[in-house]
């Protein structure tokens, strides 16, 4: 049929979803679509944008997205649903909105989501810990260093051994000495 050979093509095109075909009689004996209206057309930032950062078209394209049951739409409040996390306080408040939020997204249909929450289940402890220390725990430094060893690391392309690397990373890491040459290389 007609219709269905249409409704397969728009599966296959996830980013088209579209509201409701209105079916009008023909000369033939197949009825045939009339309008197709479509939802998700320039909807991308208005999903991804955090509410306070959209612009005042966006929040209303927001609004009227709202309405619909799409799974883009269900995944946006599963991820603006998670702020509140990082507002808990208390750890066991941390803990038990995770355990919530995770039930949650698991439950729902979205792969992507499950795939997250399942993430959060595995490391429920060590995200836990950032609210045990009270938020005084940065990672800034590690990040640093990590910085720091991929840029010595790429300086030292073209090492023939591994152990001149190493001893490059050392160099840049620890601070090492440099030995004092005979002559002077300029």
């Amino acid at each position: 049929m007609h219709l269905e050979s249409i409704l397969n093509r728009a599966e296959r095109h996830k980013s088209c979803v579209y509201t409701h075909a209105t079916f009008v009689e023909g000369d033939g004996v197949e009825p045939c679509i009339e309008v197709w209206e479509p939802i998700l057309t320039k909807s991308r930032w208005c999903l991804l944008k955090r509410p306070e950062n959209l612009t005042d078209s966006q929040a209303a394209r927001l609004a009227d997205l709202l309405q619909y049951n799409l799974k883009s739409v269900e995944a946006r409040l599963l991820r603006e649903d998670f702020h509140r996390f990082w507002e808990c306080v208390n750890p066991k408040r941390a803990a038990k909105f995770l355990d919530s939020w995770c039930k949650e997204a698991i439950r729902s249909r979205l792969g992507h989501m499950k795939k997250v929450a399942r993430s959060l289940r595995r490391h429920h402890d060590l995200i836990l810990n950032w609210f045990r220390a009270a938020g005084t725990i940065s990672s800034g430094v590690v990040e640093g260093f990590n910085g720091k060893a991929k840029l010595t690391t790429r300086k030292a392309y073209g090492f023939r051994t591994a152990q001149g690397i190493e001893f490059a990373l050392f160099q840049a890491m620890g601070r090492l000495s440099e030995p004092e040459f005979t002559h002077r290389v300029c």
